[in-house]
């Protein structure tokens, strides 16, 4: 097993041209053994990835944000290797939310000096199943206007910073209508009007929303919930659900599931960890303790 970091940096996370090399400098001022690679694009992450456990590489770090991480889960759980592999994140992107589960630094320099010891944590990876194929996820998937405003927040201007989240729901709440929708989650179901349906595997997403309070990386369960009700009903919803407060919301139905399927009248968009993946309908399942998430 190696102990040299196999390391991944997205270049245009955070300023373009800086994020490689101060990736180099805090991983050199930790006394950390690294490989580092720059991604293209996201098929150049999958083949740095492959490259990787083609060279014995068993931890990798990714610099970016929870894009980043999702690419790099998803080669991982596309061909797993014998052992266990091991995720970091330094975290360079304005939307790293994943980490926030853990309190972990929200700087590149901040979080490399976590890579200099041995803990880590179990965690749990979502699989998504739709016409798209199957897609694995680190955080959180939604379908709805969760889903839809991912491509309204990406057109925003990035000096906006963790308010283009905010920003991008609510213009795409605005022309999102809900509609009627059957879930199930295991034994349970939900059959009604809709605008929103979140899987959880970590506890933050939209740039720091919490979301799923209650959710747990190692628990083998998916927290999903369904928003329903009128859209007018948001606007005392999302308050709470910044907080953390939402759960006991009359617009809010909670599930802990291993599994779920969703079925809707029209196809509604689809993302995991802030990557849009396609519309319809789609099923989930949860793979306990696939990585170890280093802490």
């Amino acid at each position: 097993m190696s102990a040299r970091w196999w390391v991944i940096a997205n270049p245009y996370s955070g300023k373009r041209g800086e994020v490689a090399a101060r990736a180099r400098a805090a991983l050199e001022s930790q006394s950390i053994e690294y490989e580092l690679h720059e991604s293209e694009n996201a098929a150049h992450v999958a083949r740095l990835v492959r490259d990787g456990l083609a060279a014995g590489a068993t931890r990798f770090a990714g610099v970016g944000g929870d894009g980043t991480a999702h690419l790099i889960v998803n080669a991982l759980m596309a061909e797993p290797p014998d052992a266990t592999p091991t995720l970091a994140i330094l975290p360079a992107g304005s939307g790293s939310d994943f980490i926030r589960t853990f309190a972990l630094p929200r700087t590149v320099e901040g979080a490399a000096a976590h890579l200099a010891t041995d803990t880590v944590y179990p965690c749990d990876v979502g699989k998504l199943s739709g016409s798209f194929g199957e897609r694995y996820f680190l955080n959180a998937a939604n379908v709805g206007v969760a889903a839809a405003s991912v491509g309204t927040t990406n057109r925003l201007p990035r000096r906006l910073g963790s308010l283009r989240y905010t920003i991008g729901f609510w213009l795409s709440l605005a022309r999102f209508p809900t509609r009627q929708v059957r879930v199930t989650a295991g034994r349970r179901s939900y059959e009604g009007p809709a605008i929103n349906i979140v899987a959880a595997n970590g506890q933050y997403f939209g740039g720091g929303m919490n979301v799923a309070p209650n959710a747990t990386v190692m628990d083998g369960k998916f927290d999903l919930q369904v928003f329903h009700g009128p859209r007018r009903l948001a606007f005392s919803v999302m308050p709470r659900v910044i907080r953390g407060t939402h759960l006991r919301h009359r617009a809010v139905s909670r599930f802990v599931t291993e599994t779920f399927e969703f079925e809707c009248e029209r196809e509604w968009p689809i993302e995991a960890d802030g990557e849009l993946l396609g519309n319809g309908s789609v099923k989930g399942e949860i793979l306990p303790g696939a990585l170890h998430f280093k802490i």
